[in-house]
């Protein structure tokens, strides 16, 4: 298992990894809307870290392999409850993170998506998989102000927020893990090499298999350094987090 999570250029980190010897999750924390406040005294960065901390908590301490997404629902509850005395959690501006968790539970690796956080398998023939909650794509054209207003309801998209149950909506899976070589979770400011740049998954994994997280970010900033975004209101960085995990006979 290898991890790392690194800032955007000139800002603060709002992406936060955990992993151990049998799980890791990458969390994006959904930056808030210029000029305007969240209803929360502690903000994004608090948010995504107190997530992680609280899965990586419950994950090293899981005998029993309750489900990913009950997992999930009991970190956000928890941290919910430390700030609901404090912060005004139904403003609909309130943190809120994507996610890509995945775990060792006997002989297969367990896997959840919530948001745009992309997992990858690589199976023992090479050929990759993604794994990758499209409906926030859905919405990616709607400015701050609607885009608020599609999060976490019916026909709208889901993210790990102020609303615990969310966590029910993730996309979820399992592989027989003697039929994979690895597995990486990663923000999207990790994917961006495919995403925006036309690398595939294929190229993505190879450089993150032989060189490790952070030749792949160092080729992230690379590539945005060269190419910046001919709209103003795209970012020409983001937080990038990866854990790649190699599975051995």
């Amino acid at each position: 298992m290898t991890a790392l999570s690194r800032a955007a250029p000139g800002g603060d980190n709002e992406d936060a990894v955990v992993a151990g010897d049998t799980f890791a999750v990458a969390l994006d924390g959904a930056t808030a809307e210029p000029g305007f406040g969240s209803g929360c005294r502690h903000g994004v960065r608090w948010f995504a870290r107190s997530i992680a901390g609280e899965l990586g908590r419950l994950l090293g301490t899981d005998p029993d392999g309750v489900p990913l997404p009950v997992l999930l629902r009991d970190a956000a509850g928890t941290v919910r409850a430390a700030h609901a005395d404090t912060c005004d959690l139904d403003d609909p501006r309130s943190p809120s993170a994507t996610v890509a968790m995945l775990r060792l539970r006997g002989d297969r690796i367990e896997h959840l998506v919530l948001g745009d956080a992309v997992l990858l398998l690589r199976d023992r023939r090479g050929r990759v998989t993604a794994v990758s909650d499209d409906r926030i794509r859905s919405f990616y054209h709607l400015p701050w102000s609607r885009l608020h207003d599609r999060r976490n309801v019916p026909g709208g998209f889901w993210v790990v927020g102020a609303r615990p149950d969310a966590a029910a909506e993730a996309l979820t899976g399992s592989v027989p893990v003697a039929e994979l070589d690895c597995a990486a979770v990663l923000t999207d400011g990790a994917t961006r090499l495919v995403e925006r740049f036309g690398w595939t998954w294929d190229d993505l994994l190879a450089v993150l298999r032989r060189d490790g997280p952070a030749a792949l970010v160092a080729a992230t900033r690379a590539a945005e350094r060269a190419a910046p975004p001919a709209d103003p209101d795209d970012k020409a960085y983001d937080d990038a987090t990866v854990a790649l995990c190699r599975f051995h006979d």
